[in-house]
């Protein structure tokens, strides 16, 4: 046997990690493996920067692979260092610090960034964003001294954001363009219901608004928000979750093919067949996935192609959102607002405040929204998933999978 191929991960996050975790499974000593992080961290679970932000975690409790980990399977690991450049014909990566590491086969991994609006203030002292565990620890410090906080963004992020500040004895206001909650999540209903939770724990919401400005002080810090009405609220701490855009600035300065994010097939290679990509910075049949499920799907897939065998296709994934808030549970999956080739069955209990809606399209069920009771979701959204005919169940499928009897 002669040397081994070399494979190069850019990107030590949860999908460039989780496809080598797979890829070691299938055979481990198939390649050298380099992976190049841009964060000092070895790679951690991203979803549960929430509850460190509350608490309820620290740091060690969310780190996945330890250097123990990398060093056992003789993983290059190459921290705090962004990769600048691909040299598709000589096969070399090169970082920031000028390493350099040549590929057989290269996997980009390099995950999202948050969006910025461009307006005003965006560059003061505690304006932050909410993606990694650098943000978190900045949240959680200005947290100890300071008061208002305000939170632009209302989906999943930003409300996991204003609860973990809340429970951290900040003010906090929520700033939203949309006139709901969670509006890409959830229905008018469920978003109403959650919204009176939230507001019981002492959140401030201000919705349909446009920020136009951050002013800051003399001290260069964030003082105030400025909407586009004139309105200024104060704040002390900003924390910008309006969302994620894919990361593809490397893909895109090496000349491959980038639509909204780096463009791969269904077995996840870029139009550089020994360049393949996964995760957040993927746009696979027009679509990006921002969840981690989908993620992993992808991870698989690919896994099984630098392994070599060549089997597995990655058709796109079904989608569903849950809010990391102790205490609040909801569940949304598939196509939860409906069509006019669609019926919905709901089921609303405000006094208990649980709320359920079904969505039918023939004889499958494409959709479930969930608020209060999730009990069943994970069920709901394999039936989603596998489009069974559930023609037989229909009458029982509200009652849940122990009832309905799977």
């Amino acid at each position: 046997m002669g040397a081994k191929q070399k494979l190069v991960v850019v990107g030590n996050g949860m999908a460039g990690i989780r496809t080598v975790e797979e890829l070691l499974a299938l055979a481990p000593d198939l390649y050298d493996i380099t992976v190049f992080g841009a964060e000092p961290h070895t790679n951690y679970n991203r979803i549960l920067l929430s509850p460190v932000l509350t608490g309820e975690r620290t740091l060690q409790d969310i780190v996945l692979n330890d250097e123990d980990w990398y060093a056992r399977h003789g993983i290059r690991l190459l921290r705090n260092r962004k990769v600048t450049r691909v040299d598709r014909v000589r096969r070399v990566v090169q970082a920031d610090d000028g390493a350099e590491a040549p590929y057989d086969r290269l996997l980009l991994a390099t995950g999202s960034n948050p969006f910025i609006p461009s307006i005003p203030g965006t560059g003061l002292g505690g304006v932050v964003a909410f993606r990694d565990i650098a943000d978190v620890n900045r949240m959680i410090e200005a947290s100890s001294r300071y008061r208002h906080a305000v939170v632009v963004g209302g989906g999943l992020l930003g409300l996991e954001a204003a609860n973990g500040l809340a429970a951290r004895g900040m003010h906090v206001s929520v700033v939203h363009l949309g006139h709901a909650l969670l509006d890409r999540q959830l229905d008018g209903e469920a978003s109403a219901m959650l919204r009176n939770s939230l507001e019981a724990r002492g959140l401030t919401f201000l919705l349909g608004r446009q920020t136009q400005a951050i002013l800051g002080g003399d001290d260069g810090r964030v003082r105030a928000l400025r909407f586009a009405d004139g309105q200024e609220i104060p704040a002390d701490l900003v924390v910008m979750a309006a969302g994620v855009r894919p990361n593809t600035e490397l893909a895109e300065r090496c000349g491959l093919h980038v639509d909204r994010g780096v463009v791969v097939t269904d077995t996840l290679q870029t139009y550089d067949p020994r360049i393949y990509a996964v995760g957040e910075c993927v746009s696979h049949r027009g679509t990006a996935y921002g969840l981690v499920a989908p993620l992993f799907e992808q991870a698989r897939v690919a896994a099984n192609h630098l392994a070599l065998h060549g089997i597995g296709r990655y058709e796109g994934s079904v989608t569903s959102a849950k809010l990391k808030v102790t205490g609040i549970d909801l569940f949304s999956a598939g196509d939860f607002a409906g069509d006019a080739q669609t019926e919905s069955i709901t089921l609303s209990d405000a006094l208990d405040g649980v709320y359920k809606k079904l969505v039918i399209r023939g004889d499958k069920l494409v959709g479930a929204c969930l608020y209060g009771d999730t009990a069943d979701g994970a069920w709901y959204m394999r039936l989603i998933r596998e489009g069974r005919d559930i023609g037989s169940l229909r009458d029982r499928l509200m009652a849940g999978e122990s009832v309905a009897g799977g």
